[in-house]
């Protein structure tokens, strides 16, 4: 066993049948729904809502997670069936933005991965399709979002959209895709990881220049100097996996930068602050950001040398048991798992159920426990 696991082990195992034993519940309650948080307790369903909402594939994501675990089918089934429901989005081009990794690496990926199959392989290359083309050839970056007061706009998230991209080459054979996500990546390391290893949430490029401005608009604190914790883990966790795709040292530099920068600005009850410059008070933590940048930290410690894997290994530890600690719900009546995620720091987006912060902290135990199946 691995000699850093070894001393986790049976809050690993203990966790994972805590997580098991209440997602049996749960995933019935589910099933046929696209949960983003919970209302009261219930998840709540965004079949009719927004089909399109960039939160989709977590819930297929988790259940993928939980049937590699348990080689229980009927996650598979409702994985299924969610990645059946997000058709609709792919038939509306209005539905289709920078988001579309989160949404099918975790449904149709996973089954791909898993499985292959005709009808999963599609729905890949038509998202991935539909990711590059928001690339713009002058400014080598990915647009975010749709609008026209938004054409140049580039968000760090789209870090962790990029793996399908990869997938889509690996898929194809055809390096056009892979060649664009490289692209992007180079851009982003340039422009929205600033010298402290901070980012900025979005970049405003000159769609014909490239020249870069740092608009108004950040899911942070304010937004020039803000630091917002879930964008800083989307760097963590996104440019380790391109350096896993690509094999460039660069983005596992800067990877490192972001971590570093990460680990250095948790506080000591160890689950990041929504915003790591916003004010003492209100105070609104972010359980989603720090469940992510754990699994980023964890392909870190399995990436670097053997003098470097104790601070990630042991940052993923901290942030895991904390969250674990502080902000798990193993009530099997309630459909909430992690409490305290924030979505964004203003306009009431606080202290919420999430269901990618649930994800993540199924797929950092599913990391822990051997899992080597990497669904981004």
């Amino acid at each position: 066993m691995d000699k850093y696991i070894e001393p986790h082990i049976e809050w690993i195992e203990e966790t994972q049948r805590k997580l098991e034993n209440k997602l049996r519940y749960v995933r019935e309650r589910s099933a046929e729904k696209i949960p983003y948080t919970t209302i009261n307790g219930v998840h709540d369903d965004w079949r009719y809502k927004k089909i399109g909402r960039w939160t989709n594939g977590f819930w297929a994501g988790l259940m993928w997670l939980m049937y590699m675990s348990s080689k229980d089918e009927r996650y598979r089934e409702i994985a299924e069936y969610n990645e059946m429901l997000l058709d609709e989005a792919l038939k509306n081009a209005d539905d289709l933005n920078h988001d579309t990794g989160f949404m099918w690496l975790l449904s149709a990926g996973a089954n791909y991965r898993l499985f292959g199959g005709r009808d999963s392989k599609n729905r890949i290359l038509a998202a991935a399709s539909a990711l590059a083309a928001r690339y713009n050839i002058n400014a080598e970056y990915i647009r975010a979002w749709n609008g026209e007061d938004r054409l140049g706009y580039s968000i760090i998230d789209c870090m962790m959209n990029l793996p399908l991209l990869y997938l889509a080459s690996d898929i194809t054979h055809d390096p056009r895709f892979k060649l664009i996500a490289e692209k992007h990546a180079m851009s982003a390391m340039k422009n929205h990881l600033r010298p402290d290893g901070s980012v900025y949430h979005v970049i405003n490029y000159d769609i014909q220049t490239g020249e870069v401005t740092i608009p108004d608009k950040t899911q942070g604190y304010n937004s020039k100097t803000s630091s917002w914790s879930r964008g800083q883990a989307w760097a963590v966790y996104g440019f380790v996996l391109s350096y896993i795709h690509t094999g460039n040292t660069a983005f596992l530099d800067a990877s490192k930068r972001a971590a570093h920068y990460f680990i250095a600005n948790l506080t000591e009850d160890s689950v990041p602050l929504c915003d790591f410059r916003a004010p003492d008070m209100p105070v609104y933590h972010d359980t989603s950001a720090g469940t992510c940048a754990a699994c980023g930290l964890l392909e870190l410690y399995r990436i670097v040398p053997e003098h470097e894997k104790k601070l990630y290994f042991n940052s993923a530890m901290r942030i895991l048991k904390a969250t674990e600690r502080d902000y798990a719900d193993w009530d099997c009546e309630n459909d909430t798992l992690i409490k305290n995620g924030c979505e964004a720091y203003h306009d009431g987006l606080q202290d919420l159920p999430l269901i990618y912060g649930d994800y993540y902290f199924a797929e950092a135990l599913y990391k822990l426990r051997g899992g080597d199946v990497l669904l981004w």
